[in-house]
């Protein structure tokens, strides 16, 4: 079975939700040897490019004033499946439901101190929903203070795996298995999955489209 499409995310929208859940992505740049440096990095997607905050001095830093071509990721483990929810001798059978953005593109290492102040505050908004901060103004000295790294997609993919591969029945049963195993994250990856938990067991709600 080809699984290749299936797993595509296709709905912009969907990405966008995404992104703008996770709180942690991964910057990978090239050193001055040539290999890749991955940066776990707290991060806001706006405007169609991924901003992210730095000390004004470090690596990555150096790394995208050099080459600017870089690559971004972040993803979601949902769920993983023991190996025994299919045949209890076989380890290899062991998978993960998960939801994955990959992104490579130009990596810009923003001067204009109006499109810094957009995306700090767009930082502090999604990481402090809460509120409770005063707003970062374009004249503050503070944004002499630190870097701030666009990434300007090429390409965008997103891929996810629920269970969208399979037959309506072998969902069910998986989730099944899901509901049991219990997980700390069991009940979340169901509604992901389109599953309500009721008194009377698992309830199919939704067919999740991405």
């Amino acid at each position: 079975m080809q699984l290749t499409g299936v797993l595509q995310i296709k709905s912009y929208e969907k990405i966008k939700e995404f992104l703008n859940e996770e709180h942690v992505g991964r910057l990978a740049s090239l050193d001055e040897n040539g290999y890749p440096q991955i940066i776990p990095m707290n991060f806001v997607f706006l405007n169609d490019a991924i901003y992210m905050h730095s000390h004004v001095r470090g690596e990555k830093l150096e790394n995208i004033s050099r080459i600017n071509k870089v690559g971004f990721e972040a993803d979601r483990e949902l769920e993983f499946l023991p190996s025994y929810f299919e045949d209890p001798h076989n380890a290899s059978l062991a998978d993960t439901l998960y939801i994955s953005v990959v992104i490579k593109g130009e990596g810009i290492l923003v001067s204009d101190r109006n499109e810094k102040t957009l995306a700090l505050n767009g930082l502090m908004k999604k990481y402090q929903p809460e509120g409770q901060y005063d707003p970062i103004q374009s004249d503050m000295r503070v944004l002499d203070a630190v870097s701030v790294i666009k990434v300007i997609p090429q390409t965008l993919h997103g891929k996810y795996k629920i269970g969208q591969h399979m037959r309506s029945a072998d969902r069910m049963t998986l989730a099944q298995k899901i509901l049991k195993r219990n997980s700390p994250s069991a009940l979340s990856t169901l509604k992901i999955m389109g599953f309500e938990v009721t008194e009377n067991g698992l309830k199919m709600i939704d067919e999740p489209v991405w």
